[in-house]
């Protein structure tokens, strides 16, 4: 391994807590997270694709997007399927080799793997980290209807050294590349091998922002605003519009984008069903007409003329707009031109405004809105008032720490998602229905999450727990109680305080966390209340004579289960 490779590796690996795992391992978390960011901006543990651990069918990662989320847990896919009404799905795969040469033999057989993983009847002996994968894939196709467009399927083969175009190595390709095409599962098929210089240039991709250039011709500088360098208003053809909310691989919508536009996708409601009409109709090019057009916010604009670049952006408003758009991007829409509201600022007071403001035509409430904005910046604030080595990071902006690796480890990085389901679990006994239902839990924000009023401590208590169970999940328990993640939790917050809980805005709370807190800084008492907890849920579940496995572990039952062995009701924990 080379000088550079080898320093940008260690680099990766402190950053994302796997300097203890050997040199080959860390690679191929290292391979895994750098061509996954070619087409998921979000944050993501590669603990949770990575699945090279023996009887891995020449993979070393399984990555399966679905609507522009990475799915690691098949109950996942019930709930996309909902939310949204279709599934877009895309499969990265991965093979790393630590060797200066291609390997025409290995390439083949990690291709053979790949084709073997979507095979109906597989040939291949396949651990539980493969098996898991493919369980999300016969979810998918339980749900084959919701398909609007076949899957895209990507292989990427990376070595230390450089690439030669070695016709054995390129018979091995495109003999995989022929057999998955055969199967007529997949739009596209990519099968890409990275040397050295390669990796060097992706790596250093995932450290900066975001970056879109696009022409922006039919546009009028704004008037000066105070803490707002420059902005336009305008309108831009739709060719260029999808070059700025398409991933780098062109087939998936940049998802990381729309974060503080507050709201989701709502698939085609009647609204955006009208969009689409317009869209599909002989006269689309009165769209421009018909919309009320797109707001980005960017910490910088450049370029000369009318081709701008933008960096670090945010769609604020517009997101159904976008999707639309991108939905239909296979078909004419050079007559389309989209409005367009362009503003540099790096002020977050002026920036939270305009979310405000642009989001006040939505159904989201009152509540909502301060939920997803200022209780989310008072929780960065806090998260990071905490002095190391316990301080954690609150990600209100995805991608806001990726330009500081080396500070900032990825693994204390708290994703509002991530939060959302460590609290619900903990302080409001939901362990079951944060994994089955996110829907559900996400429902309460504003209400019994991030509500006005609650203390900061409980989110604080309930990430760093969840948190160092994460690392002792990694590093001393086995696999199957990822599963029971959310139980443990539960438990955990229970051995710390069994007491009914009071109201998350009391005075009562924050001296209730203060005890917890404590207690989960302590990194001896943490790991056993950690091992006791496993061990409860372990019992509960295995008492009734079934297996430790997922589909018994989440289920309400074990969740009451629990509850009772500590003396709880369901429910108990109140806002």
């Amino acid at each position: 391994m080379d000088k550079i490779t080898r320093s940008l590796l260690s680099e990766f690996a402190a950053s994302h807590q796997v300097d203890d795992l050997p040199e080959d391992d860390q690679f191929e978390h290292f391979v895994a997270f750098i061509t996954l960011r070619r087409h998921h901006a979000r944050a993501f543990d590669t603990d949770d694709i990575v699945v090279g651990r023996g009887a891995d069918t020449s993979i070393d990662s399984i990555a399966i997007i679905v609507n522009g989320a990475l799915v690691t847990d098949k109950d996942a896919i019930e709930e996309l399927a909902d939310r949204n009404g279709t599934l877009e799905v895309n499969f990265v795969f991965t093979q790393a080799d630590r060797g200066e040469h291609f390997d025409s033999s290995k390439i083949g057989s990690f291709g053979f793997g790949v084709e073997d993983f979507f095979k109906d009847r597989p040939t291949l002996a396949r651990n539980a980290r493969v098996s898991e994968a493919a369980e999300i894939w016969a979810a998918i196709l339980e749900r084959g209807s919701l398909i609007r467009t076949k899957p895209t399927c990507r292989l990427y083969f990376a070595t230390t050294g450089a690439w030669q175009a070695d016709a054995n190595n390129v018979a091995r390709i495109n003999g995989a590349k022929a057999a998955l095409e055969s199967t007529q599962l997949f739009s596209t098929v990519e099968f890409l091998c990275y040397g050295a210089n390669d990796l060097h240039k992706l790596y250093n991709q995932t450290k900066t922002a975001v970056t879109r250039e696009f022409e922006f011709r039919e546009r009028r500088e704004l008037p000066s605003v105070n803490g707002v360098v420059q902005s336009y208003i305008g309108f831009v053809p739709a060719s260029e519009f999808l070059k700025i909310i398409s991933d780098d691989s062109g087939d998936d919508i940049l998802g990381s984008i729309f974060d503080d536009n507050v709201r989701d996708w709502q698939d085609y409601n009647s609204v955006n069903q009208e969009m689409k009409e317009t869209l599909e109709s002989g006269t689309a090019e009165r769209f421009v007409l018909m919309n009320n057009g797109v707001t980005i916010l960017t910490r910088k604009i450049g370029g000369v003329g009318s081709k701008l670049t933008i960096e670090d952006f945010q769609i604020v408003n517009g997101c159904q707009t976008s999707h639309v758009i991108f939905n239909q991007r296979g078909q004419d829409l050079s007559k389309v031109s989209v409005p367009l509201r362009l503003i540099e600022t790096q002020d977050d007071e002026v920036k939270e405004a305009i979310v405000k403001a642009t989001n006040r035509q939505t159904e989201l409430t009152t509540e909502q809105l301060y939920a997803l904005t200022d209780f989310s910046r008072q929780l960065e604030l806090h998260f990071k008032s905490v002095g190391d080595p316990h301080r954690l990071y609150y990600e209100r902006r995805e991608g806001q720490y990726d330009r500081y690796p080396t500070e900032v480890p990825k693994s204390k990085i708290v994703t509002p998602q991530s939060l959302i389901r460590a609290f619900g679990a903990m302080f409001l006994d939901e362990p079951t229905r944060v994994t089955r239902n996110y829907k559900g839990i996400r429902e309460k924000v504003g209400r019994e999450i991030f509500a006005r009023g609650h203390r900061l401590d409980p989110y604080y208590i309930a990430a760093y727990a969840a948190y160092r169970l994460d690392f002792m999940l990694r590093n001393r328990f086995s696999n199957e109680y990822k599963a029971a993640r959310y139980h443990i939790l539960m438990a955990m917050r229970y051995l710390m305080d069994r007491r009914p809980l009071p109201h998350m805005g009391s005075r009562e709370m924050e001296r209730r966390c203060e005890v917890m807190r404590e207690m989960i800084w302590d990194q001896t008492v943490l790991e056993g209340i950690t091992v006791d907890a496993a061990g409860i849920v372990q019992e509960i579940v295995e008492r009734t004579g079934v297996p430790f496995l997922r589909d018994n572990i989440r289920t309400e039952a074990t969740t009451n289960e629990v509850l009772r062995y500590f003396g709880a009701l369901p429910g108990r924990a109140t806002s």
